[in-house]
């Protein structure tokens, strides 16, 4: 099982989001605490970092992994439309 770490703005996010919403969001990050691999999860091209992303409806949740320190960071949550900006 991996850890979680949210960035300051994901969990800006999270607060700011209808209670619905932030329960879908965290319900697929709990299953990435068991498998940041999850079928769906997308590498992310045009980062320094090797982020992920994976889709809850019309939001993005991107993700980075060390497997290493069994950690995953949430870097950032936001609206399909505004998360690569």
């Amino acid at each position: 099982m991996f850890f979680v770490d949210y960035s300051k703005q994901a969990e800006k996010f999270l607060e700011r989001a209808e209670k619905i919403v932030a329960k879908r969001i965290l319900s697929k990050i709990d299953e990435l605490t068991n498998e940041p691999a999850l079928r769906g999860s997308k590498p992310v091209h045009g980062y320094k970092e090797k982020l992920y992303r994976v889709r809850v409806g019309d939001y993005r949740i991107l993700y980075e992994v060390d497997y290493q320190a069994k950690k995953i960071g949430i870097v950032e949550i936001d609206d399909r439309g505004r998360i690569y900006d």
